[in-house]
Order: structure tokens, then sequence, then C-alpha cells
């Protein structure tokens, strides 16, 4: 049985490894070799005359009850360290200025090791807007329930809770937990029993139309799909793993993962009404556009912020302001006046 007894006076694996997962995402080549995010095999088709005022394009949104004055949001990326804090916070401030939805990074060193729950607590920073707390969805099958995922929300005063699907990762991981039976049910019986909204993301490798389907009927509020076409963790684990057959073995593996626009295609066919969140190798506001126009409610953005949050407050203010240009210049270009417009565009063609 695992231990989960906090120990107060000693850091745990858990934060070194927090900490390597930071350095090989800024440092090592650690994305797949697939076909990236798919979008690339769309294009929006121009519109000369857009009747528009750009000044007035309205990409205003609400998620979790809470306005937002963009559909943009800070993937769940980090937590658990000193330098993991001061990114939080760095990422929290600006996400209030922007209106950005911001989720965190996996809880469940807060939980086992409380000196890290520091790092996670950026409320304060960002009073105003959509916050996700974030555990492993394979912990309910390793001694975690409602009260764990209770916790979790409550400390980070969080308007919900992701449980994030990384079961790839986790074989490769030196120290993973590889039980993935059984979660469906679980995860069911947590939306029941919890009442704060409870979603599901994947980290990589993206949620296809089927288990979107699923998860909706088990009671998830919203899902991420989080497609393949940007970090694969499999090659990040590769970095830290001392298992040769692991390391050899990840090559395989590179090209692995549902494309994101694929994902989110047939996410919101199979699920009409969930509320879908398009991430994967996200990078720049053209990319979020067609993730609108082809469903997502919300698009996040994960390893590209990464860089500009570890330097400095004014590149990572810039970013955001860019990405943000390039969201409303490309509802410019096809005349969509506001997101519903852009999400009932048919100026999204798929190339042949």
């Amino acid at each position: 049985m695992k231990n989960t007894e906090p120990n107060p006076d000693a850091e745990p694996d858990i934060s070194l490894r927090k900490r390597e997962h930071i350095e090989i995402c800024l440092h090592e080549d650690v994305e797949g070799r697939g076909e990236g995010n798919g979008f690339d095999r769309y294009n929006f088709r121009h519109q000369a005359l857009p009747e528009l005022d750009f000044r007035q394009i309205d990409t205003s949104t609400k998620f979790l009850s809470r306005n937002m004055k963009v559909p943009l949001m800070i993937s769940s990326m980090t937590g658990g360290t000193d330098e993991a804090g001061r990114i939080n916070v760095r990422l929290a401030e600006i996400a209030e200025d922007r209106g950005w939805a911001m989720g965190l990074g996996s809880l469940r060193s807060a939980i086992e090791f409380p000196r890290s729950a520091a790092s996670f607590q950026v409320r304060q920073y960002a009073p105003n807007v959509p916050l996700i707390a974030n555990l492993g969805a394979v912990q309910l099958n390793y001694h975690y329930g409602i009260a764990e995922c209770r916790q979790v929300v409550e400390m980070t005063e969080a308007d919900a809770l992701v449980l994030h699907l990384n079961g790839l990762q986790e074989l490769f991981q030196n120290e993973g937990d590889m039980n993935f039976s059984g979660l469906l049910a679980k995860i069911e019986r947590l939306c029941g029993e919890a009442d704060f909204p409870v979603g599901v993301k994947e980290v990589g490798w993206g949620i296809d139309g089927d288990t979107a389907r699923a998860l909706e009927e088990a009671g998830v509020a919203f899902i991420d799909v989080a497609g393949a076409g940007g970090t694969s963790w499999i090659e990040v684990e590769k970095y830290r793993s001392k298992d040769p057959i692991k390391r050899e073995a990840a090559k395989a593996f590179e090209d692995w993962g549902i494309p994101t626009a694929q994902c989110i295609e047939e996410a919101r066919e199979r699920s009409p009404d969930v509320v879908l969140i398009g991430s994967g190798g996200m990078m720049n506001g053209v990319d979020a556009a067609k993730a609108l126009a082809l469903g997502a409610n919300l698009v996040s953005f994960g390893r590209a912020l990464l860089a500009s949050a570890l330097h400095s407050s004014d590149q990572l203010a810039e970013l955001f302001a860019r990405v943000e240009f390039e969201l409303k210049a490309s509802m410019f270009g096809i005349g969509a006046a506001n997101l519903q417009r852009l999400r009932e565009t048919n100026r999204l063609i798929k190339q042949r």
C-alpha cells in the first residue's frame, strides 16, 4: 500500500521529478514526431469584405460561471517546487490581467508533501479567473477519493478539478503508477459525489470521440482533448529514465497519439453539448481560431508559454498579446464578429 502520510521534514522524489520535468521541457527536444497537431490540414477561406470594425470583435466568453475576456487558457503545467511556484505566480498574474483561465499542475505533491502546497496557491494573484486544480485520474486506484479531491480544490480555491489521463507517461516513468483499470466507474462516482465541477484531460496523446462520449455520460463537466502535436511525455520521461529498455522503447512511440484537430472534431461530433477544451501543440492564435471553429469552447496553451513564464513578466505579456491579436485577426479575416460566428463559420476548409 502506498504511503500518503504527509512528511513535513523530507522532500520526496516527486518534487525532484517536478524540477526535472521543467528543465527537460525547457532544454530538450520533447515534441512528438507524428503528424503534428493536425491544424495544417485546415485553412480559413479569406473574406475580402468582412464588414467588420476590427475594434468591435467580441472574444468574450464564460467558463465555470466566470467571465473571460478571451476563450484562452493556460494548461496545467507545474507546481511543487519553489521555481514552479514563481512560474505559477507569474502565469496567474498575466491570466488575471488578460482574462485567461488557468490550470494548475498536479497537486499530488501538495497532499503528500504539504510544504509544496504554497507553489500552487495563486488565487490571490488571479481572483477573477477560472482556476482549475489537477490530480492524476490513476490516483483514484491508489487510495485517493473524494476527500483528497476536495482537499486540493479547497487549498487552491479552485473553481473545478481536472483529472489527467497519462497512462503512457506513467508506464515510461521510473516511479509510475500503472493500474488504470476501472477508472471510468470511479470517475463517474466522483462526479456524482463532488460538490464542484470535475473535468478530464489527456496530457498529449488525445481523447477520441468514443472516449469523450463515455466521459460525458459519466458526468464530467468538461473535457480537454490534449491531442498530439506538442510535448510527448514519453520523450520527457526518456530523458529521466535509467531503464535502458524503456529509453530504447521510447523511439517506437515518437509518433504516438491522435492529432489535436482530429480529437476536437471527433469529440464534438460524439458529444455535441460537452464543454470542450482544445489543447496539444498550440503555438499561435490562428491554431486557436481553427480549434474554436472545429468545436472547442476554449483553447489551452502549455509548453509554448513556459520559457516566457520563466524569463519575465514583460515577455509573457507580449506573448499573450500576440496570441490574442492572432485570434482576433483570424476572426476579422473571415468576417466573424464573435465566437458564435466563428464556431458557425463555413470558411474553415479541410485540405485533401
